[in-house]
């Protein structure tokens, strides 16, 4: 029974699931700056079934700056990715979303989805400890500055290499597993923190 199950979940012709990414805000704040954003996700119901029948399901939320240069390849300042773990305990009948050493459970698969969808507060840059910038580190000349202009990326996907092995081969050729967007890249200038 488990290996129709697989089998019907790996084969099939449904819709292919996306992800629109809108309103992605980079934020100082006093230990760095934070990133907020949307996704819009259209999960798909061979997801849903996946996740009511056991299955785990991984999503990175990655995000890079980059400073441009006309001289030579753009410089990638900072690479940052977070994973969410979404799963389903039969016993409690709950949904639970983790990230990292947190959790939260939801009482139906839609609330889990509401959370996932909206990211917020995610410190993707970090302020330089005093004593790095007292020494004057060379690695400081890296880090980016307010004021000046940096192109952002943001992507949010599925993992697939966190599935099981029959469902990482089935969705090499199949778009239901294929939950993903493509990268929102955006023009920014690093705010400088409020004065308090």
């Amino acid at each position: 029974m488990a290996a129709a199950f697989c089998l019907w979940l790996c084969c099939g012709g449904a819709a292919a699931a996306e992800v629109e990414i809108s309103n992605p805000q980079l934020l100082a704040v006093e230990d760095g700056y934070v990133l907020n954003a949307e996704f819009n996700i259209d999960f798909g119901p061979r997801l849903e079934e996946a996740v009511d029948k056991g299955l785990v399901l991984n999503f990175v939320v990655e995000f890079d700056l980059t400073r441009p240069r006309w001289y030579w390849l753009d410089e990638k300042l900072v690479s940052r990715s977070q994973t969410y773990r979404l799963s389903y305990h039969a016993l409690t009948r709950q949904y639970r979303l983790s990230t990292g050493a947190l959790h939260q459970s939801f009482a139906s698969l839609s609330e889990a989805l509401r959370m996932l969808s909206r990211l917020r507060n995610w410190l993707v840059i970090e302020k330089p400890a005093a004593d790095r910038a007292d020494k004057g580190d060379k690695g400081d000349k890296a880090l980016p500055k307010v004021g000046e202009s940096y192109q952002a990326a943001l992507r949010f996907r599925l993992d697939t290499t966190q599935l099981p092995r029959p469902f990482q081969i089935a969705a090499l050729g199949s778009r239901d597993w294929n939950l993903g967007s493509d990268w929102k890249v955006w023009q920014l200038t690093l705010p400088s923190a409020e004065s308090k």
